[in-house]
């Protein structure tokens, strides 16, 4: 390695590493800026509609709008007639709550005014706020974009309560709960700390390698922290569970030509349920088309619904399904692939025993009544537990990966660490654990590219 090379670095080359160090990874504290507002509840008609204001003029706004130059005491809510500034016309009466800066959700000088939803009512108010001075509407995402500016929320943070947002199933909710609870941030600068322990080794024996006061082994223990690091960072980019709706193939026969899907909650997962065409000879080109389909869907599900009829199962057909489809594909699952089959045998209604022909070579089977809804139960729990398995129980082990920017910048510091194992020179190999660094910080951070944190608060709503 790179201990047998000069270490040799000039002053100026030493005084740029420490600058790198000392650098800070949050974002800029925001100067002076305008003062936004908007329903930050949901439209139409409700009972309570919540409109907010984030900003130096808040204070002022919430006076403007109930003739009051007393505001209520803080996080405290409190009821007052709401009149336009100008006209001085009732609009409401409603809820206040007043929250100073810094201990607001954007940091900033922040109210609240929880009025009653009707839309005549939450007009009236924005147009008031509209005409106080030093106000305007609120853009998609702008409160959270300056909590974010003020250190109230780290990137990955922000993206948790996104995708709290917009969670529909039980388990987005918990996976969401978790980014928001700031778990994978919390990872992240433990391994920074890490990488800051190493590097800073790194730099004394650039420093003071030939001062008999350098502590013995300082190398070696940087290798130490990053071989551990490394196998951490493989650890959680290889981390099984799924970061996706999973789709679910029934290829029952019948008259399905092309794919019909549809997005279900099964069990708190968000899956995607696709119908196709069933797996036979295709009499014509349109039926063939079918087939052809759903042949295709099926090497892009992750579970397939092998569907027979339960009181046919002797005929060819169902022999030649099982045959190919359902023993096929469990031959040749390759070792580690996600994909899994579970065979459904319907009509168990006109099985004159209850069940199927045990003299068939069947394997793992699922018995179902579409008529009679024997058997659904068992069939539900059996999906909800080859889905836990697919996708995982997101409130247990390691924070998942929710977007593909946390797999970039997680696989740039591996790799990064990768360089650092192979450098020849110290130098080198100092530069390669700051830019390790600098992933992990960009990750919580943005790195303050501002087209990157653009992407981001675009997905939020106005209000949020």
């Amino acid at each position: 390695m790179w201990r047998g090379f000069s270490t040799l670095v000039s002053r100026a080359a030493r005084g740029s590493c420490r600058s790198c160090i000392r650098q800070g990874s949050g974002a800029p504290a925001p100067g002076p800026r305008a003062t936004i507002f908007a329903l930050s509840s949901g439209q139409g008609r409700c009972g309570i509609a919540v409109i907010r204001t984030s900003g130096p003029a808040s204070g002022h706004a919430l006076r403007s709008l109930t003739a009051t130059q007393d505001l209520p005491p803080a996080r405290s809510a409190c009821l007052r007639l709401l009149s336009d500034p100008r006209s001085g016309e009732p609009l409401d009466r409603a809820l206040v709550l007043w929250f100073p800066g810094p201990r607001s959700f954007t940091g900033e000088d922040c109210a609240e005014f929880h009025v009653h939803g009707g839309p005549a009512v939450v007009s009236g108010v924005l147009q008031a706020l509209g005409r106080v001075p030093g106000l305007r509407p609120a853009e998609a995402g702008e409160f959270t974009r300056r909590a974010f500016a003020h250190g109230k929320l780290n990137l990955t943070e922000v993206e948790g309560l996104a995708d709290l947002i917009h969670a529909e199933t039980e388990a987005q909710r918990r996976q969401a709960l978790r980014q928001l609870d700031g778990e994978l941030g919390h990872l992240c600068r433990g391994w920074a700390k890490t990488l800051t322990k190493a590097l800073a080794h790194v730099e004394a024996y650039i420093d003071f390698g030939e001062d008999d006061n350098l502590e013995e082994g300082i190398l070696e223990r940087a290798d130490s922290q990053v071989r551990e690091l490394m196998v951490a960072l493989d650890t959680h980019l290889r981390d099984a569970r799924r970061r996706k709706p999973v789709s679910i193939v029934s290829p029952e026969p019948g008259t399905t030509r092309d794919v019909l899907e549809i997005p279900v909650d099964l069990a708190g997962f968000p899956a995607l349920l696709s119908d196709t065409a069933g797996l036979r000879e295709g009499e014509g080109p349109v039926e063939q088309e079918g087939v052809r389909r759903a042949y295709e869907r099926l090497e892009q599900a992750d579970l397939i619904l092998a569907v027979l009829d339960a009181s046919d199962l002797a005929s060819p057909t169902s022999c030649n399904f099982l045959d190919m489809v359902v023993t096929g594909t469990i031959a040749q699952r390759p070792s580690g692939n996600s994909q899994r089959l579970l065979l459904v045998l319907n009509k168990l209604d006109l099985l004159p025993s209850g069940s199927p022909d045990l003299s068939l070579d069947l394997p793992p089977h699922q018995l179902l009544s579409c008529l009679t809804g024997e058997g659904l139960d068992g069939l539900l729990e059996t999906l909800r537990k080859e889905l836990a398995t697919i996708c995982g129980d997101p409130s247990t082990g390691l924070p998942l990966l929710t977007r593909a920017r946390h797999q970039h910048h997680l696989q740039g510091c591996l790799d990064a660490l990768g360089h650092y194992k192979q450098a020849k020179d110290v130098a080198l190999a100092a530069e390669a654990l700051r830019v390790a660094r600098g992933h992990l910080a960009c990750l919580t951070s943005g790195g303050g590219t501002e087209k990157i944190l653009d992407i981001i608060f675009q997905d939020f709503c106005v209000g949020k």
